[in-house]
């Protein structure tokens, strides 16, 4: 009797250890990088934030920790840092990756998004079917759509027509809009929005391009003369996504996949409501810091587009592979 108590004590021993050494093999702690100020309002740390609360919430054994402001790994490192499992996930600018696969310049491109609305149509097109394929093969899971606007600032003038950057030294976040400046006379300087603040401070750059977001996040109205704003005429739209490695997601369990999932369409409903708000509290913040904001008229609207027809258009449809085909596609969403 005594023998058999003792084997049934050790018997249960056992499979408790089994049990929590499950328990400990499920749990699983993911990290999320993205370079966007934390802890101070911006919608895409925000976007993360939320994530990582909504999954602590629904108690699946997964944690997200998010490390904001490039503290883990430089802006344009993320996309590689994803595929190396160096990070897990990100909410990244998809043009950063567009040196390894240009077609992402795409989801950077003068006047081929011209509204929030009319982003939301292009979240469901072929075009971005297209674009998502190519994410998928690379290893990489869109978890969450979101497109920001932006417009363009200046510590001179107003940008307003292309021969007011004839000359002029201009950050451009990727290259697409580069090559726009390009046509229209510009220098480019090449640098992540993280970094634009000290350049315009040192004189390193006199001008820049990024979206509303990032203008007020990087108090940008500290160094700037004028913003142009997005308004009815808005040429600049980005995707930036949150993105999470394919390998990462293959390590959840089915419980944590559906909380994860649940988590990322909660933050872009929360950004979609948010996104025309970001352009509004721009203005309203420059404008508070006696920073003169612009609008494009619409024949000014259309001389950008002239300019970018001529540059970006042009040279993207002639060296990505299947270039003109996903412009004709964006193009086709009214």
């Amino acid at each position: 009797m005594k023998n058999r108590a003792i084997r049934t004590a050790l018997s249960a021993l056992v499979l408790a250890s089994m049990s929590l050494a499950a328990a400990q093999a499920e749990s699983i702690t993911l990290k999320a990088s993205h370079q966007f100020p934390g802890g101070k309002g911006d919608v895409r740390d925000e976007m993360m934030q939320m994530i990582a609360r909504e999954v602590a919430a629904a108690k699946v054994d997964l944690t997200i920790k998010v490390f904001p402001g490039s503290s883990l790994v430089k802006p344009k490192e993320q996309w590689k840092a994803m595929q190396t499992g160096q990070i897990d996930m990100t909410s990244l600018p998809l043009d950063y990756a567009s040196g390894s696969h240009p077609e992402f310049g795409a989801t950077l491109m003068p006047g081929l998004v011209k509204s929030h609305a009319h982003a939301e149509r292009i979240n469901k097109s072929p075009f971005m079917q297209d674009i998502k394929a190519i994410i998928e093969k690379n290893g990489v899971k869109v978890m969450a759509d979101a497109w920001l606007a932006g417009g363009f600032g200046s510590k001179d003038k107003c940008i307003r027509n292309p021969d007011d950057v004839k000359g002029m030294k201009i950050r451009s976040a990727g290259s697409t809009f580069a090559q726009m400046w390009a046509g229209a006379g510009a220098t480019i300087v090449s640098i992540p929005s993280s970094e634009v603040y000290s350049a315009l401070q040192q004189g390193v750059a006199q001008g820049t391009d990024t979206s509303s977001g990032s203008f007020v996040g990087f108090r940008l109205y500290e160094q700037l003369k004028c913003v142009t704003a997005p308004g009815d005429n808005a040429l600049w739209f980005m995707y930036e996504p949150v993105l999470m490695s394919q390998k990462s997601w293959n390590s959840l369990n089915a419980a944590q996949k559906k909380a994860l999932s649940a988590a990322s369409a909660k933050a872009e409903a929360y950004f979609n409501s948010e996104s025309k708000k970001l352009d509004d509290n721009m203005v309203a913040v420059f404008k508070k810091n006696k920073v003169e904001v612009a609008y494009l008229t619409d024949a000014q609207a259309q001389a950008w587009r002239d300019v970018a027809n001529k540059s970006s258009y042009k040279v993207f449809a002639e060296k990505v592979p299947g270039g003109k085909a996903l412009i004709d596609k964006a193009l086709s969403v009214k």
